[in-house]
């Protein structure tokens, strides 16, 4: 006859193994994957990044462009394609020569590359000017036209983030 009261209650040394080699596969399955979804989180966050510093730089050139259309501002030499100077003029805000009535802020402070630490005294971002070459590495200093990661890794998908 059967009874719950044997003194057997206890794993066999056996059954111990085989549950410590299943949760030892487990864990093996879930950590690149754990590793591959951190990844692809900075990944998404510096694409949308990207995308809001060069959305704020392209307003900037609009209102610029306007202010030049309604005889706001006179163009200078020193300032041919209308970009900002920095990335923390977007930031700081421009008047446009009255069109706005105020500084036009449009960025509430500058995104970071979640791939990229910022370092002490180093630029958060790569920077090119309306007058560098599209796939230049070194910023002429004019002006901010477009602003890429300074990450030299590959993402997912085989880019470069510095094509990005």
């Amino acid at each position: 006859m059967f009874s719950f009261l044997d003194n057997n209650r206890g794993l066999s040394l056996i059954e111990l193994v085989v549950s410590m080699v299943i949760i030892g596969i487990l864990c093996s399955m879930i950590l690149p994957s754990a590793r591959m979804t951190s990844t692809r989180v900075k990944e998404i966050e510096l694409k949308r990044n990207l995308r809001e510093i060069r959305t704020a730089i392209d307003e900037y050139k609009k209102n610029y462009d306007k202010a030049v259309d309604e005889k706001k501002i006179i163009p200078s030499l020193n300032k041919p394609g209308g970009y900002p100077e920095t990335l923390q003029v977007l930031v700081d805000g421009y008047d446009f020569g009255g069109l706005v009535g105020y500084k036009k802020k449009f960025l509430r402070k500058i995104p970071t590359d979640p791939l990229h630490p910022v370092k002490e005294g180093e630029e958060p971002w790569g920077l090119r000017s309306y007058e560098d070459e599209p796939d230049s590495n070194s910023w002429g200093g004019q002006d901010v036209y477009d602003v890429y990661s300074l990450n030299d890794g590959k993402a997912i998908d085989g880019t470069k983030y510095k094509d990005w």
